[in-house]
């Protein structure tokens, strides 16, 4: 619980008795390896932190081909926000790439903490900042890059992921092909 602390504090000022508050509101939840945390199609049902473990966000291109557009690792929050707010359907996973354990917070605990604790709108509103700005940092760079450099930055934005998820997956992100990657690989080894 203390790494989730850490990080809430990191975006704002909250006294014992509200994180203790916030806490409560919390339930652990482990999935395992490929297990989805959120599905297209569905209701996004939790905002979750995630404690230890990976996962990528992805969705299914025209062709039926799946597409990795992000991944997260542990202290990170994990959502589809938008639609979770919304309540609505989501379009895309949010797939675990290797055992995961989560604290979430479903919709109802999720406003009641946002109605009791006058400062969260601001917090989550900074939190939410800073997701999106890492992943347009870590994303934004990849576009004009050729894969060899992709693979490079890949490695620099999240060391050591590459031996904790598929190279199916990788190479997806990068927007190469699994052989692609493994000649890169190869080369630069």
């Amino acid at each position: 619980m203390e790494p989730f602390i850490n990080y809430i504090l990191q975006f704002g000022s909250l006294n014992q008795q509200q994180t203790d508050f916030i806490l409560r509101k919390a339930k652990t939840l482990e999935l395992h390896k490929d297990e989805y945390f959120s599905e297209a199609g569905k209701v996004p049902r939790y905002v979750g932190f995630l404690l230890e473990g990976v996962v990528r966000f992805c969705y299914y291109n025209n062709k039926g081909k799946d597409v990795t557009h992000s991944f997260v690792e542990e202290n990170n929050f994990v959502s589809d926000q938008q639609r979770f707010e919304a309540q609505m359907i989501s379009s895309e996973y949010i797939q675990a790439e290797t055992d995961c354990k989560f604290l979430v917070f479903s919709k109802k605990d999720w406003d009641e903490i946002g109605n009791t604790i006058l400062s969260w709108k601001e917090i989550e509103n900074l939190i939410q900042k800073n997701c999106l700005l890492k992943a347009i940092e870590r994303r934004s760079p990849l576009v004009s890059e050729d894969a060899t450099n992709r693979y490079f930055l890949f490695k620099e934005h999240f060391p050591g992921l590459v031996n904790r998820v598929p190279l199916s997956h990788v190479a997806s992100y990068l927007g190469i092909t699994q052989p692609s990657l493994s000649r890169i690989r190869r080369n630069v080894r």
